[in-house]
């Protein structure tokens, strides 16, 4: 009887909590704590819950004090990023992962595969509106200009990486830190499992927390970088778009990018697949599927599962920290870069382009647009940008996928 109480005792997490030192039982109660502020945030203050409370419960369940080698561990993260555990040093040995794996890795191999993101994008083309920007063409023009933030950050983590030799930040995580800007957590993942897998945690984090704070960061530097005046401004109301447009513009996008980008067909080529199927009115029980139930299930394992990623080893660490604070440069600049073109605009159209419709640039659909209808009727309580403002943030969904493709094709 004593023996096996024994037994049990040294299989419990309090013995784990404190296998590896006191400096290693630190790190897991500080993971543990961080996992419970991301909880706190996605449920009581509703941060991007849907995504965040999963990631934030994936850390959890990560950093939970397991014993070495035991059966009950559900993510060993080594089998993603230690060459010794892959085949040839370099690929994913599904099989093993398969054989020894828990639950958590099993479901990481449709991030490591890349599954998860393009389905990501299948649903929210079943439910985004194509038609303002089909009807204001010159609006993908400002989705192009938020993506300034994504080349900027990139060469900025560069300089960093020279400037400081305890960051070893090579050309594929700067484009992994960079896209962050593109305020778009699927291709921030699609980029990085890919190009920096090791940085996938900490991307992952601040990809979601920058997104779910979109009403607290875009609005002062709309303020600042536009005058009452013009963020006063009401725009004409859009042309209608016929269904043969709305059809059309799928198909054509698609075969546009796979000649220019190939590497980004595999996000904007399920985008338009979506979105062809919604609006082509014949698939309706697989557009309803694939916004619903399918959006559903591939949110919650990849929410998981990229939070599962986050343990105190790979995390808690100095360049983490550079990758937050890099990834608010990335997000507050590209919302700069749409909102510079916005003034552009509002300059050579003497006064009928609202300027605050190009922070609507980066990819966080819709939210980044209803921002710039919140700021803009503060303003002028008549103003009505929100579709004028949807425009440029489903140029912005494209746009930060071609980013995608093109960060990829040249260092993929």
């Amino acid at each position: 009887m004593l023996e096996s109480f024994s037994s049990f005792f040294s299989s419990t997490g309090v013995v784990a909590l404190f296998q590896d030192g006191a400096i290693d039982a630190i790190k897991i109660i500080i993971m543990l704590a961080v996992a419970c502020v991301l909880l706190y945030l996605a449920i009581v203050k509703q941060f991007e819950p849907l995504l965040l409370l999963p990631i934030a419960f994936g850390m959890l369940l990560t950093n939970l004090p397991m014993i070495k080698d035991s059966s009950a561990i559900m993510m060993h993260t080594e089998f993603f990023t230690d060459p010794a555990y892959m085949v040839h040093g370099m690929h994913v040995d599904v099989g093993r992962v398969c054989r020894e794996g828990g639950l958590l890795d099993i479901l990481y191999l449709g991030v490591k595969l890349g599954i998860y993101p393009p389905l990501i994008f299948l649903g929210i083309g079943c439910m985004t509106d194509f038609g303002p920007l089909i009807a204001n063409p010159k609006s993908i023009l400002l989705g192009a200009a938020a993506q300034f933030g994504v080349f900027f950050t990139f060469i900025g983590a560069l300089v960093i990486s020279a400037l400081v030799p305890s960051i070893a930040w090579g050309i594929k995580e700067a484009a992994s830190i960079g896209i962050i800007g593109g305020a778009d957590g699927p291709t921030a993942i699609y980029v990085t499992k890919s190009l920096a897998p090791s940085l996938l945690p900490a991307i992952a984090v601040a990809a979601y927390s920058y997104m779910a704070l979109i009403p607290i960061i875009q609005p002062p530097f709309m303020k600042m970088f536009t005058t009452k005046k013009s963020r006063s401004v009401v725009m004409e109301q859009l042309r209608t778009v016929s269904k043969t447009e709305k059809i059309i513009f799928p198909i054509v996008v698609t075969i546009v990018v796979a000649l220019v980008i190939p590497d980004a067909v595999s996000l904007v080529g399920c985008l338009m697949l979506g979105n062809l199927m919604k609006e082509s009115g014949v698939c309706d029980r697989l557009a309803k599927t694939a916004q619903n139930e399918l959006m559903n299930i591939i949110t919650i394992f990849l929410g998981l599962t990229v939070g599962a990623t986050a343990t105190a080893d790979s995390f808690l660490s100095v360049q983490t920290l550079g990758i937050v604070a890099l990834g608010l440069v990335a997000f507050i600049f590209s919302t700069i870069g749409g909102l510079l073109l916005g003034n552009l605009m509002y300059v050579l159209t003497k006064g009928k382009v609202n300027p605050l419709i190009g922070s609507a640039g980066v990819s966080a659909v819709p939210m980044a647009a209803r921002v710039s209808q919140m700021v803009g009727q503060k303003e002028n309580p008549s103003n009505f940008l929100l579709m004028h403002a949807m425009g440029p943030n489903v140029a912005g969904v494209i746009g930060s996928a071609v980013a995608a493709g093109v960060f990829l094709s040249m260092f993929g």
